[in-house]
């Protein structure tokens, strides 16, 4: 059996509690606020299939293939960014990745989007507890392994990066020494293949910024994804290295997050050149101001105070959106933005 159709195994295991979930209709977009074509350059596309099997128990697509052409027809979604932190332990990337090698099985599978892949590893899979996306703890001996799973996985033409890697001060799961060490294990092997970066820093500043001027040329191509922390140190970086960009996801639009709004408005304020990369970070970030977008009722059904149960790359123009409202320049629209994340992605990744 496919590892795609197995998906869903766990999830009939689950029991039959009622669940408070909203139809998977809810999932299927209203007219967006741009029709720019989407990149979206950060989704872990397994983990959100695999989130939405668990939540629709009698879900309509069985295979990713069939997620993908239910839900991002017609959103003129263009390319992808997968990211596998988790690939040590599932195979399931190379599936993916060989599904998409020739255009046809672009075409006839993955419905023309261009799919790309980055892999590495996470700073919480070692060696203690993880996320639930990410793997079981690993030892420190298997890190090697790790490296030379993530060195197999970049000669593949569909491999665009090396990433998420970097520092997370924030759960903490993982001793800051390991983590630091990994990181730069993982930077070394990156730079010496030519990779761009994909870089997870959380509550790190300092030691990120540090690592990164230690180990990494100024000119090689780093993406900073899902910034959430201060806007100095987004300054430091930006101007240390002159193609390092910002990652934005729906967490701009939360009001919790005040920190990614600052960085783009200094951003615009200092500079012609808006260098972000839109991201969903799927199956999370919801974009807060996509809920003003939906219908009151779908199918009779009311969301009501009911939030939908995962993010996809579809989802991408509301964050554009925040963003042209967030720059707060009659220049900068929804559409404007999203042409430049997806010149900015064609810089960095190569695609």
């Amino acid at each position: 059996m496919s590892l795609t159709r197995a998906f869903h195994a766990s999830a009939r295991a689950m029991g039959k509690k009622k669940s408070n979930t909203p139809s998977e209709n809810w999932l299927l977009l209203p007219t967006p606020p741009s029709t720019t074509p989407i990149v979206d350059t950060h989704t872990h596309l397994a983990s959100t299939f695999e989130s939405y099997r668990q939540r629709y128990k009698q879900a309509k697509h069985e295979t990713v293939f069939d997620f993908l052409r239910g839900f991002y027809a017609g959103r003129n979604v263009e390319s992808i960014i997968d990211v596998w932190c988790e690939a040590p332990v599932r195979k399931l990337w190379r599936e993916f990745a060989d599904s998409a090698i020739n255009a046809e099985d672009r075409k006839s599978k993955w419905d023309g989007i261009e799919y790309w892949f980055v892999m590495a590893t996470k700073p919480n899979t070692t060696p203690m507890k993880s996320k639930p996306r990410c793997p079981p703890p690993f030892l420190l001996n298997q890190h090697a392994l790790i490296s030379l799973h993530s060195i197999e996985a970049m000669s593949h033409s569909r491999c665009v990066g090396w990433g998420e890697m970097g520092l997370d001060y924030h759960y903490d799961l993982s001793p800051r020494d390991v983590q630091r060490s990994v990181f730069r294990r993982q930077l070394k092997h990156a730079i010496r293949l030519g990779k761009p970066l994909t870089i997870h820093t959380r509550e790190a500043d300092d030691d990120t910024e540090a690592i990164l001027k230690e180990e990494v040329p100024k000119d090689h191509p780093i993406h900073i994804h899902c910034f959430t922390d201060s806007p100095g140190f987004a300054s430091n970086l930006l101007a240390h290295f002159p193609n390092l960009y910002i990652g934005i996801t729906g967490v701009i639009t939360y009001a919790s997050n005040l920190s990614t709004s600052q960085v783009v408005q200094n951003l615009i304020s200092s500079s012609s050149q808006l260098r972000i990369l839109l991201e969903t970070d799927a199956p999370y970030m919801i974009p807060a101001n996509l809920y003003s977008s939906l219908p009151s009722t779908l199918d009779g059904e009311s969301l009501k105070s009911r939030k939908l149960p995962i993010c996809h790359s579809a989802m991408i123009p509301w964050v554009a959106e925040f963003v042209a409202n967030v720059a707060n320049q009659e220049e900068w629209t929804a559409e404007r933005v999203m042409t430049t994340a997806r010149e900015n992605a064609k810089r960095v990744y190569r695609i």
